[in-house]
C-alpha cells in the first residue's frame, strides 16, 4: 500500500511539473484584449436612481479582470487605454404575487454600454444595451427589502463583469 502511494506521489508530481512546463493554465491569463497590457477603468456612469450602483460595477468589473487576465488595472489617468461604461437602467419588475396588492419575488435588470478604447478615444472593444438580470424576494419592511435588493445588484455586477471579461478575451 506504501508503495502505491509513493507511486502515485510520483506520477501525481510528474504530470503537475509536465503541465507547468508546457505553459498549461486552467484558467484565464493573456490579456483582455490584443496588445492591452495595461488598463484603465473608469468608474461607471450611473443613469439608475441606485446609489451605489456605478461604484460596485466598475469594482466587480477590476476584480475580474485581475483575476482572469494577465491585463494590469492601472489609474484611468496613466494610461491610453482605458474602460468606460455607463448604467443606463436599473429596473424591477414584478414575478409573483401572494395577491392582487402584495408582491413576493420581483426581478432586477441592468443595462449597461462598455467600451475599451485606445489613444484618441478610438473604440477598441465595445457592447451596447448588456442586459443582466437577478430575481429576490421581497422583504416586509424596507430595511430587509432594501438589503435583498443589494444583494441582487451585487450579483448582476458579478455576472456582468463575468460576461463582460468573457467576451472581451473571446473576441480576438
Amino acid at each position: 500500500m506504501i508503495h502505491n502511494m509513493k507511486k502515485s506521489i510520483w506520477i501525481l508530481t510528474g504530470l503537475v511539473l509536465l503541465l507547468s512546463g508546457c505553459g498549461y493554465r486552467l484558467e484565464g491569463g493573456g490579456n483582455l484584449h490584443p496588445g492591452v497590457t495595461r488598463v484603465g477603468v473608469e468608474v461607471f456612469e450611473n443613469k439608475s436612481g441606485q446609489t451605489r450602483a456605478g461604484i460596485e460595477f466598475t469594482n466587480e468589473l477590476i476584480r475580474e479582470i485581475q483575476e482572469k487576465t494577465d491585463t494590469e488595472v492601472v489609474d484611468p489617468a496613466s494610461t491610453t487605454r482605458r474602460i468606460k461604461g455607463v448604467i443606463k437602467a436599473i429596473t424591477f419588475s414584478t414575478l409573483s404575487r401572494s395577491s392582487t396588492e402584495t408582491v413576493t419575488e420581483r426581478k432586477v435588470q441592468a443595462v449597461v454600454d462598455v467600451q475599451l478604447v485606445g489613444a484618441d478615444n478610438k473604440v477598441l472593444w465595445a457592447v451596447d444595451n448588456f442586459a443582466v438580470s437577478e430575481s429576490y424576494f421581497v422583504a416586509p419592511d424596507k430595511i430587509n427589502d432594501d438589503a435583498n435588493i443589494n444583494k441582487a445588484i451585487t450579483i448582476i455586477a458579478e455576472r456582468m463583469a463575468d460576461r463582460i471579461v468573457s467576451q472581451m478575451t473571446a473576441n480576438f
